[in-house]
């Protein structure tokens, strides 16, 4: 991933410069871009740390970084927003904001508490710009291996930051759009992306491809979820992110009962692990599932380790 002029805009001038001061090499591979009042601004790339410094480009020392301060985290939500903070309540409450092209920003200050649990966030004095990336064609060779015969029941494990959200959302690229070469047919899919991760929706529209025929409900509890699209949208597949509630189980046991097939992921290291967890031990001892593909990071995010038929 490369730093582009639409994730450059969202800082204020001061920003915006030493950015457009720092060579395009020198951001390849960019994940994060992370503001702290009164700290050196940080960049993620290829999962390490960097400053920028105050004069545009990369540096390991802090003491020459840019230091940004709290008017430049108040102007940066002021246009991730566009000057409409409250319009966004919902989203400060959940902690991020999700930008157009998917882009997510993580928010930290002070929670204002109702009575219903956080109302919202004031005081913000750090933001964690989250650049969103699309492994298209990622899924290629799991896809045309697992479904070319039809959709099977799926789960896909593994612990975080192994790929398993950018795999999910290339396997439903896939089935949604239908590819030839892989020989799957286009499905209709609904998809419940309770924490935006899948999608990336920016005001209800996917910035993520996510196929033609997919059906996203953004910011939606998965339980709910996944009943308002078998009584709506008639799904021929669901696809949820990171499941493991017990109410998890009965939602998919029931859209199991309607025909509809289920692709998940969920956080687990090995499949010993997952398959005795209150919820899970149900699911794979009643068949939920034909299939659990477990990933590592051991070459990289999205390392298949091992694929294993349950059916």
């Amino acid at each position: 991933m490369i730093l582009t002029k639409e994730i450059i805009e969202i800082f204020p001038e001061e920003i915006s410069l030493v950015f457009r001061r720092t060579e395009p090499n020198d951001m390849q591979g960019i994940q994060e871009i992370r503001l702290r009042a009164n700290k050196p601004l940080m960049i993620v790339k290829n999962n390490s740390d960097f400053f920028i410094g105050i004069n545009g480009g990369i540096t390991y020392d802090c003491n020459s970084a840019f230091l940004v301060n709290i008017k430049d985290i108040e102007r940066t939500i002021q246009r991730m927003t566009n000057y409409s903070l409250y319009s966004f309540e919902d989203e400060f409450r959940n902690g991020y904001l999700t930008l157009k092209g998917g882009h997510r920003v993580g928010i930290v200050g002070r929670t204002v508490l109702g009575s219903e649990g956080i109302k919202t966030l004031k005081n913000i004095s750090a933001l964690n710009v989250r650049i969103a990336r699309e492994i298209k064609g990622c899924s290629d060779a799991i896809v045309k291996k697992l479904y070319s015969d039809g959709i099977k029941h799926t789960l896909i494990i593994s612990p975080p930051g192994c790929g398993k959200t950018t795999l999910l959302r290339d396997i439903i690229r896939n089935l949604s759009d239908g590819n030839k070469r892989l020989n799957v047919r286009g499905y209709r899919i609904g998809v419940v992306d309770e924490r935006g991760e899948i999608a990336a929706c920016h005001q209800g529209v996917p910035q993520l491809d996510v196929g033609l025929r997919t059906d996203v409900l953004d910011s939606c509890p998965k339980t709910l979820g996944i009943y308002m699209l078998l009584r709506s949208m008639g799904p021929e597949i669901i696809a949820v992110d990171e499941i493991g509630g017990l109410d998890d189980t009965k939602a998919i046991q029931d859209a199991l009962k309607a025909g509809v097939k289920i692709i998940a992921t969920a956080h687990a290291g090995t499949f010993d692990e997952i398959k005795v967890r209150a919820g899970f031990k149900e699911m794979i001892e009643n068949s939920f599932f034909d299939v659990v593909i477990i990933l590592s990071n051991k070459r990289g995010p999205g390392t298949i380790e091992k694929i294993i038929y349950l059916t």
